[in-house]
């Protein structure tokens, strides 16, 4: 067992968690010192390590081994997970704390706590970076303590802590760890400002790091104060739909109110993050759009459209075909082309086979209680289909091109009879 820590970073643990805890352990001595404190208290009780390797330095192996010396000495598991890094146009490092945080979600369990050993002096320099990015106040809250974060949860207890502290409790320890060179590298943001510009900063103002962690926690108290806020208007906005919003009501709302709220709900949906000129685009040629325009902003896969008074957003989807056509018979659930299956509940089959097909134009349809075929195109108007929606709608017919159902969501008079008499029912899984 490791011996019983010193008397150093005496609060960083005080709000440890009952649950199982997962340290993102890659050797050096921020993660090493974050390692051997929590194996050094309760006995380590369930918790874990994992190394990210990356495999862009030479000694990277020899990184992993040095890993799994220390963790086998302080009885801790470890697991080492091979990544590619993929340099997207974001530079190396942001491409590497992709691949690192995707590795991370990946491998939570779920109610696990994945515990990181950011620190005081990495929370002034990502204050100074978001800053010069020209972030606004959440961005300027730079690292939270605590965050959702894959199945689990992220925790961050060495915030409060400067490097100089986990440097004195390392060799207080006797504790070994791995200097990567490339954390030495001015070409890198991050490098440039702790190399550099910090100790300047520190030879006029020598509290700098504790300062502009205090203005990060200043901004977060604002963030906190904001988000409460947001999530006030969007609850004012929503639908029954979580992808859909109230244009009306949206429009209603102050301007800088109405961006945090849209942001609040792009990340909600657990869509890619806005571009810069995200709620500009949407402000200007979506929101503000006429009801029939059936606008659209797209972005890394994901588009906002308008229809009447909503808002919608969503993946972007594969639309239906328009040259496949399916036999079905649903005695077994039918998969689509676009995605999603059809299946037939309260019945073990259907009377004959019917073809499942993409919609055309030009269809009609009779509607229970109705005498007369109506166009299509009026009923699903009608039903308050949007349009985004139209064009993954599964279509049934019979061998006599009759339109007998539209997906689930509307039968024809013969075939609502028909389901009524047996009990039965179309279930569409659009997924």
């Amino acid at each position: 067992m490791p011996p019983a820590p010193t008397p150093l970073l005496p609060a960083a643990l005080h709000d440890r968690p009952d649950a199982p805890l997962c340290v993102g352990y890659s050797g050096g001595l921020d993660s090493g010192v974050l390692l051997h404190l929590l194996a050094s208290t309760a006995g380590g009780r369930g918790l874990r390590a994992l190394h990210v390797h990356h495999g862009l330095h030479p000694q990277a192996d020899a990184w992993a081994e040095h890993c799994a010396r220390t963790c086998a000495t302080l009885g801790v598991p470890l697991t080492v997970v091979r990544v590619s890094v993929i340099r997207d146009g974001d530079g190396p490092e942001a491409a590497a704390r992709v691949a690192r945080h995707g590795a991370f979600a990946e491998a939570l369990a779920p109610g696990e706590v994945l515990a990181l050993a950011h620190h005081r002096d990495d929370q002034a320099e990502t204050l100074l970076l978001r800053a010069l990015r020209g972030s606004g106040s959440d961005g300027l809250a730079a690292m939270r303590r605590w965050r959702d974060f894959g199945a689990g949860r992220l925790w961050r207890p060495l915030l409060d802590h400067g490097r100089a502290d986990l440097l004195t409790y390392a060799q207080a320890q006797g504790l070994a760890w791995i200097d990567d060179p490339s954390n030495s590298d001015t070409r890198f943001d991050r490098n440039f400002l702790r190399q550099r510009v910090m100790p300047l900063l520190r030879e006029r103002w020598p509290h700098a790091d504790a300062a502009l962690a205090q203005s990060a926690a200043l901004s977060a108290q604002a963030r906190d104060l904001l988000e409460a806020g947001d999530a006030q208007a969007l609850a004012s906005v929503a639908t029954a739909d979580p992808h859909c919003l109230s244009r009306q009501r949206l429009l209603a709302m102050p301007a800088t109110r109405r961006a945090r709220a849209l942001r609040r709900w792009i990340t909600g949906l657990g869509l890619p993050a806005l571009p810069a000129n995200g709620i500009a685009c949407i402000e200007t040629d979506v929101l503000a759009a006429d009801d029939d325009a059936q606008a659209l902003f797209a972005w890394q896969g994901a588009a906002v459209r308008s229809w009447r008074d909503l808002l919608h957003a969503d993946a972007i989807r594969p639309h239906m075909p328009l040259d496949w056509r399916g036999a079905w018979s649903g005695q077994a659930p039918l998969a689509l082309p676009q995605g999603g299956l059809l299946s037939l509940e309260g019945a073990p089959s259907l009377d004959g086979e019917v073809i499942v097909h993409a919609r055309h134009g030009g269809e009609r349809f009779i509607q229970p209680g109705r005498p007369h075929s109506h166009a299509l195109k009026h009923v699903l108007q009608d039903l308050g289909i949007p349009p985004w929606q139209r064009e993954r709608l599964p279509l049934l017919s019979d061998a006599a091109g009759q339109l007998l159902a539209i997906a689930d969501l509307a039968y024809s008079a013969p075939f609502d009879a028909w389901l009524r008499q047996r009990g039965a029912r179309l279930v569409w899984g659009d997924t």
